[in-house]
């Protein structure tokens, strides 16, 4: 009899060992499917967001477009003009100075990091093993209350001050429903680098089939975050081409 529990001991351990391997992949699915399926997510062509986001109780109304092809543009409209920061045309990465107005392309690091995400529309998990991405299950966390699958996204290297530096986030799975409701990384640039990066999300609407976060937080985990509300949700949205490209009339006036 214990010859027969050691071995059965045995077994379990080692079935458990590609069972846990699986467990990332499971929650995955769960979250496709529970958010509209896979194969129509991946029929997606584009999203376009119209949403406020709360500055010092100012709210600040913000479009933002997601293009199946990468490109990538968000259009802020604040006292009257229109901003557009993290535009991106399939080549081009490029955004308005907040200081003079006017739009400045970013250098060759920052545009080849943007790059590399390019291909993550409309989600970093859909074929990330193609992709060359790792997921690993890390364990269950609690997020304001709520118990969640903590998973592990591990994506290409980016370059940071020419140096490659591991790209990876930490995202959080409802137990009960298995949508994100947070996403964690370190932040790798700028006054804020070293820390944790986080941003919260809730309000799971449906569109047009497909379920959307329409309440959403950013800023330092830990720290004071920017409240973003999402006003509405357009799939598959006609965009003029010429949208993305950078305004050569700026180099002209400024040359």
């Amino acid at each position: 009899m214990k010859t027969l529990k050691t071995l059965i001991g045995a077994l379990l351990f080692c079935i458990a060992i590609p069972l846990q391997a699986q467990t990332a992949d499971e929650i995955l699915n769960n979250y496709f499917e529970n958010t509209g399926g896979l194969e129509n997510w991946k029929n997606l062509k584009g999203i376009k967001m119209a949403a406020k986001v709360n500055q010092q109780g100012m709210e600040i109304p913000i479009e933002m477009f997601q293009m199946k092809d990468g490109r990538q543009m968000t259009k802020i409209t604040f006292q009257g003009k229109e901003i557009f920061q993290g535009v991106y045309d399939g080549e081009t990465l490029w955004s308005h100075n907040f200081m003079t107005m006017k739009a400045e392309k970013s250098d060759a690091e920052q545009t080849a990091n943007f790059k590399l995400n390019a291909n993550d529309f409309p989600d970093s998990f859909m074929d990330y093993k193609e992709k060359g991405y790792t997921v690993e299950l890390m364990g269950k966390e609690t997020i304001d209350g709520a118990e969640t699958f903590k998973i592990k996204l591990v994506k290409e290297p980016i370059t940071v001050d020419g140096n490659q530096e591991d790209d990876i986030s930490f995202y959080f799975f409802d137990v009960d429903n298995f949508v994100p409701i947070a996403v964690q990384s370190e932040i790798k640039t700028g006054p804020a680098k070293g820390q944790m990066s986080e941003s919260k999300m809730s309000d799971y609407q449906e569109v047009d089939g497909l379920y959307f976060p329409f309440s959403m937080t950013q800023g330092l985990k830990g720290g004071q975050s920017q409240p973003i509300t999402i006003e509405s949700i357009e799939l598959n949205p006609e965009v003029d081409e010429t949208a993305f490209a950078f305004p050569e009339d700026t180099e002209n006036k400024e040359e």
